[in-house]
């Protein structure tokens, strides 16, 4: 059975985990939202997300975003490969609706699936 947990080992939490994908990632990005990745010496995914107050002005945008992006990844890690993920909030983002934003997310990390299988 699959367990559907985001546990603290499945987050990027210190500024050297982050600055370790910023190094050299692969980049899977629309005009609203990018998702950087770098594979990591673990057997799990893990995840960091960086939503600017810039792009966003109000907190509870700033959260719907970021609950978001961890529920979708929380329910499909099991997919993923054993990289580090780092979600960029961009200018645009507040405008998108749920729905939108989640199916973009799962655009965007099939298509980092798919690269990580071809790597």
């Amino acid at each position: 059975m699959i367990k559907h947990k985001f546990l603290r080992e499945s987050r990027l939490l210190t500024p050297e985990q982050f600055k370790f994908v910023f190094q050299q990632p692969v980049r899977a990005s629309r005009p609203e939202i990018t998702i950087l990745a770098r594979a990591n010496q673990l057997a799990i995914p893990r995840l960091g997300l960086t939503v600017a107050k810039k792009h966003l002005k109000r907190a509870h945008e700033r959260n719907r975003i970021k609950r978001l992006c961890r529920e979708y990844f929380r329910l499909h890690q099991h997919d993923l490969p054993a990289m580090d993920f780092v979600v960029v909030a961009k200018k645009g983002i507040g405008e998108l609706d749920n729905r939108t934003l989640t199916d973009i997310l799962g655009k965007l990390w099939h298509r980092h699936r798919r690269l990580a299988q071809n790597s």
